[in-house]
């Protein structure tokens, strides 16, 4: 039996994969089980940050599981402590909650958001504003937040608080921003919605609105985090900070991670017993994660990353079949013309190049340390594919 065909008679069905078997990696290359190597451009969905198998990142995992692989929370480590300060200092928040994924960092901004609305004002207030066309995970509180309709059925009844507002229109915002709402959250870059920022009024007028009712802004960038578009934060080139903003994905370079980070407004809600992870703050996952920041917080690193991203994008509007680019950094939409961007990335697979779609579109979200070379290479396949 090959692998294929063991792994789908005892794994459930629950994603549509491509007839691809993921062997090894290097750098910024993978290599299926028949030794075929592949350009990575996807960077499974943006969490191999550094790439595969990055030097400094693996002798830091080896060297903490060697050490010390888990322990109860009950208990502190120095690794996660390192962690803690490290990413507080470089986001800029005051402390934070350790979780496992995307999802959990978002359902632990929900709960503070509620005990938040709930210490100071009482029940009543707990509806929580999400933007059409957003994603904030698979849970069903997290899926109930999604405002999108094609992942709302089957589930029911779903997670009940939630207020979908239109991104970018501020009328609609200001209509249903009332007494009942504790916050609003929303992404600056719809990841899974298209590759669609917002637009910086909307985003000004989301933070004046909430200042004056006292209403919590969410940041999920879960996606958009740890350097993706150019910035730490990709709300640093909004020139605004929520005051909670959750993080996972490309956080530890490839182990599980979720992270909800708190300012100070938030830093003292959550009280022992009021929320809790077991495999939170794992050991070996902080220190991948050091090891991601301590790259990231190179000299010059960002900067790079934003001059990749306008090199792609100059180089992508040369394309005949692109009808436009979006997104920011290493984190790219293409909108074709005339192709199915479905049809492309099955296409690719066969060329050794790996992409992934956005609604309609072709996204890219590269490993950050992608080399011009790698770019140019990978280009060239998806040039050839779209003539």
């Amino acid at each position: 039996m090959g692998t294929i065909e063991q792994f789908n008679k005892y794994v459930m069905h629950s994603y549509g994969r491509y007839d691809l078997v993921m062997d090894k990696g290097e750098g910024r290359c993978a290599e299926d089980e028949n030794g075929k190597e592949y350009i990575d451009f996807g960077s499974g969905i943006g969490t191999n940050s550094l790439g595969y198998c990055n030097e400094d990142w693996v002798n830091a995992v080896y060297e903490q599981a060697r050490k010390l692989q888990h322990t109860s929370n009950y208990y502190y480590t120095k690794v996660q402590a390192d962690f803690a300060k490290a990413l507080c200092e470089t986001a800029g928040y005051t402390d934070m909650f350790f979780g496992n994924s995307g999802a959990e960092a978002n359902e632990c901004a929900i709960k503070i958001a509620r005990k938040y609305s709930f210490d100071k004002y009482g029940k009543g207030r707990h509806n929580i504003i999400t933007l059409v066309n957003s994603f904030h995970g698979r849970t069903l509180c997290t899926l109930s937040a999604t405002g999108q309709d094609v992942f709302h059925n089957y589930f029911f009844p779903f997670v009940e608080g939630f207020i979908n507002v239109e991104a970018n229109n501020i009328d609609d915002l200001r209509a249903k921003l009332d007494d009942t709402v504790c916050a609003v959250m929303f992404e600056y870059i719809q990841g899974e919605g298209g590759v669609m920022a917002l637009d910086k009024e909307f985003v000004n007028k989301i933070f004046k609105l909430c200042a004056e009712k006292d209403v919590l802004t969410i940041a999920d960038e879960v996606q958009t985090g740890v350097g993706r578009t150019g910035k730490f934060l990709a709300g640093d080139h909004f020139g605004h900070k929520t005051d909670l903003t959750t993080l996972a994905k490309g956080l530890a370079g490839g182990v599980p991670i979720g992270v909800c980070l708190s300012g100070e407004k938030c830093a003292n809600v959550l009280t022992p017993g009021t929320h809790g992870s077991t495999f939170g703050g794992n050991p070996i996952c902080c220190a991948g994660g050091l090891a991601v920041l301590n790259k990231v917080n190179s000299e010059g690193f960002l900067d790079e990353v934003t001059k990749k991203g306008e090199y792609i994008r100059e180089k992508l509007l040369q394309i005949p079949e692109v009808k436009s680019v979006s997104g920011m950094g290493l984190m790219i939409g293409i909108e074709l013309k005339t192709k199915s961007a479905a049809d492309v990335v099955k296409a690719a697979l066969g060329e050794g190049l790996l992409l992934l779609t956005a609604k309609t579109k072709v996204r890219l979200l590269p490993p950050l340390t992608i080399t011009y070379e790698e770019i140019d290479k990978g280009l060239a396949i998806l040039e050839k594919l779209l003539k």
